[in-house]
């Protein structure tokens, strides 16, 4: 695990948080900041620290993102570049969502995403009579983490968590005939990982919300930063909108290469069920 990077990236998380968190104190409105789950996610119900009982908050999102950087297998590399467009071009199937329960200043939180992706090619003639390719790829991502509140004030709140991020790609290639039979393949790695949110009441029903998280282990290094506007539309739902960038750069021992990074527009709802 390349250590220097992940501490750089820690740093300037937690520097542009702390930052804005003195900016928040010294200027921010007088209002009641609601409780936050994890990055992509927000919980718009505030949690008295005398309140004693656990509160759930689910968030299913949509991440509408693109990907670049650099993939490759068995010494050989390719970049990649490809809009959200290209990508919901191929989509199948998918799921985005995260939960968080919270207790006082005690948290706990898992952020889901699992997508599938497939695309179908004739060949052209060809002498061992081969008609077709299937192609197949999956991602899932698995982001659990507990944390405290290091910051409970009325201007400002800010979390700091520790966690891991797990991940999964798969791709499955198939010809027709399927006399042929096809290749399926996986990889599959964690990553440690330490993040911190901020969390500014902009009046009664608006907030903003920035953080992110850095680690490595798997991965040389793993990181993400996000910012999201929200705003009470019930009492006990909150739309949000956003930014979202997750980046990773995996290399194993059988030279399977993926740097890539993913960006893109996030929107979501948060529900809190207790």
């Amino acid at each position: 695990m390349n250590f220097r990077i992940v501490q750089k990236l820690v740093f300037c998380v937690l520097t542009l948080i702390l930052s804005l968190a003195t900016a928040a104190i010294a200027q921010g409105p007088n209002a009641e900041a609601p409780s936050q789950s994890s990055v992509p996610a927000s919980s718009p119900t505030t949690t008295p620290s005398s309140d004693d009982a656990w509160h759930v908050g689910v968030t299913p999102y949509l991440w509408f993102a693109g990907v670049h950087g650099t993939i490759g297998a068995l010494g050989r590399e390719a970049s990649v570049h490809a809009s959200f467009g290209d990508i919901i071009s191929y989509f199948n199937i998918g799921f985005m969502g995260d939960v968080e329960a919270r207790k006082k200043r005690f948290l706990l939180t898992t952020d889901i995403m699992w997508m599938r992706l497939s695309d179908q090619k004739e060949l052209p003639l060809n002498e061992v009579g081969l008609q077709s390719i299937d192609a197949k790829a999956r991602e899932f991502l698995l982001t659990p983490g507990g944390g405290y509140r290091i910051l409970d004030q009325e201007k400002i709140k800010v979390d700091a968590w520790v966690g891991f991020r797990y991940w999964h790609l798969g791709q499955t290639l198939e010809l027709k005939p399927s006399i042929f039979g096809g290749v399926s393949q996986s990889q599959n790695w964690v990553d440690a990982l330490g993040g911190a949110r901020i969390h500014i009441p902009l009046s009664q029903k608006a907030m903003v919300t920035i953080g992110g998280d850095a680690g490595g282990g798997g991965a040389n290094s793993d990181y993400q930063v996000a910012g999201l506007l929200g705003y009470k539309v019930a009492k006990k739902v909150m739309l949000q909108a956003g930014w979202r960038y997750l980046d990773a750069n995996y290399r194993n021992s059988r030279s399977f290469l993926f740097d890539i990074a993913t960006s893109g527009v996030l929107v979501g709802a948060t529900i809190n069920l207790k």
